[in-house]
């Protein structure tokens, strides 16, 4: 199932969103996460300028999706449904969270349709839009305040989706191209330190062990490269020219 082509057999669906900007947002927000397939009922304001200005460059996503009168025409091609709700109603409906409901798709073929349905912004999805879903999905959120907006919502699903489908993310520390070290490196840096400290006067020579053996730590956590190696060699030769001089 963890193909990028089935990132285009899942469709969001927004029924009856009432302000443009929230249809502008949501569609940022999945496309941000590389999804793209959004359809639309009865969206209450429909193309929109808002919208387009809300979705800050997700005008193609915005230009594919495809309005629909009824969500049973909105749904039409899909094997499986999944409804969010903020509220957990009593229905006789398996309800997972965003996390579950992702997994769960392992199982599907790599062919099969997805739908995602949000409801409206202050009501959400009726009673009957609800019986047309086969699972519904519902973000923990604070129980006081539990109120996502539309597109935040869509964020965490489109997150959650990309992040099973698409894991991988460059590593390491941007825009730095850094040399690693050998073990041997840190070896002659932790005896430098010892020598300079020991120089400086902050070392006690004859125990010398405990403080040496911080000192590892803080820079096994560190991840040095050779470069912020040989600035640490530097600092130390300094400081070791400095304390002679001044002797």
């Amino acid at each position: 199932m963890k193909d990028k082509k089935t990132l285009d057999k899942i469709r969001f669906v927004l029924v009856g969103t009432t302000h443009p900007g929230n249809i502008g947002a949501s569609a940022r927000a999945m496309k941000t996460m590389g999804l793209s397939n959004l359809h639309l009922v009865s969206p209450k304001i429909y193309p929109s300028a808002e919208a387009t200005a809300r979705a800050s460059g997700a005008d193609d996503v915005l230009a594919k999706a495809v309005v629909h009168e009824t969500l049973q025409s909105a749904l039409t091609g899909c094997q499986h449904v999944f409804g969010m709700s903020a509220r957990l109603r009593h229905l006789a409906v398996p309800l997972m969270n965003p996390r579950e409901a992702v997994a769960s798709l392992e199982k599907y073929y790599d062919d099969t349709h997805i739908a995602i349905v949000f409801g409206r912004e202050h009501s959400g999805l009726s009673n009957d839009e609800l019986d047309l879903c086969h699972t519904l999905i519902n973000i923990p959120a604070n129980p006081e305040y539990s109120s996502l907006n539309l597109a935040a919502a869509v964020q965490v699903m489109a997150y959650e989706l990309r992040m099973s489908f698409n894991p991988t993310i460059e590593r390491g520390r941007v825009g730095e191209e850094r040399e690693a070290i050998h073990a041997e490196d840190l070896v002659h840096l932790y005896d430098h330190f010892e020598r300079s400290l020991t120089t400086i006067g902050f070392l006690d020579p004859s125990n010398p062990r405990n403080l040496m053996r911080r000192i590892r730590r803080l820079f096994n956590r560190a991840d040095l490269d050779r470069n912020e190696v040989q600035i640490l060699h530097g600092i130390l030769r300094a400081a070791e020219t400095k304390a002679r001089s001044s002797k």
